[in-house]
């Protein structure tokens, strides 16, 4: 019986491990590596908001942030895109890796300076460390943000705005 059910499982097993990919259209970009997409069919559409994974882009008030935003807008903004969720992050995004007109999005925002590779849940490890190649070669050739002696990484910026918020319990 437990040899039966055996070749069930590994004939399955292919399927459980495919991620689901679906075409959508892009519909806004809110910073070098979130977007929204319109999903579904006509009448039955989904609004999506996704973040591009394994890359991390400047934050829009940060330096390079605003150009960071219009070259993923370049890349994906009215174009068909290929979403394939990978997970779901703390803010309810769909964290996906994204291809845009049949170029992967991601690859191209490292590749041409604009995001730096992020290894969330290590998923830029998981792609063999191509988007660390790519960003050595942005870097070396001093594209986009790289243009900058030392950018600021997001995450850095990140922590750093939120130490500076005033914290209420002092005043009191």
């Amino acid at each position: 019986m437990h040899f039966r059910a055996l070749p069930i499982f590994l004939l399955a097993f292919p399927l459980l491990t495919q991620a689901a990919s679906r075409s959508c259209l892009v519909v806004g970009i809110s910073d070098g590596d979130t977007l929204t997409a319109r999903c579904g069919r006509l009448g039955a559409y989904e609004r999506v908001k996704v973040r591009i994974a394994a890359i991390d882009a400047p934050e829009k008030a940060q330096p390079y942030g605003q150009r960071s935003r219009q070259a993923l807008s370049n890349i994906c903004f009215r174009a068909q895109a290929l979403i394939t969720e990978i997970d779901t992050d703390r803010y309810g995004r769909t964290v996906a890796d994204v291809s845009c007109n049949g170029e992967d999005a991601g690859s191209r925002m490292v590749a041409d300076g604009w995001a730096w590779a992020y290894d969330y849940n290590h998923l830029a490890t998981r792609r063999g460390g191509g988007l660390f190649r790519l960003q050595d070669g942005a870097r070396a050739r001093h594209l986009g943000l790289w243009a900058d002696s030392e950018p600021t990484p997001p995450w850095e910026w990140r922590r750093h705005r939120r130490n500076e918020q005033p914290h209420w319990g002092s005043f009191f």
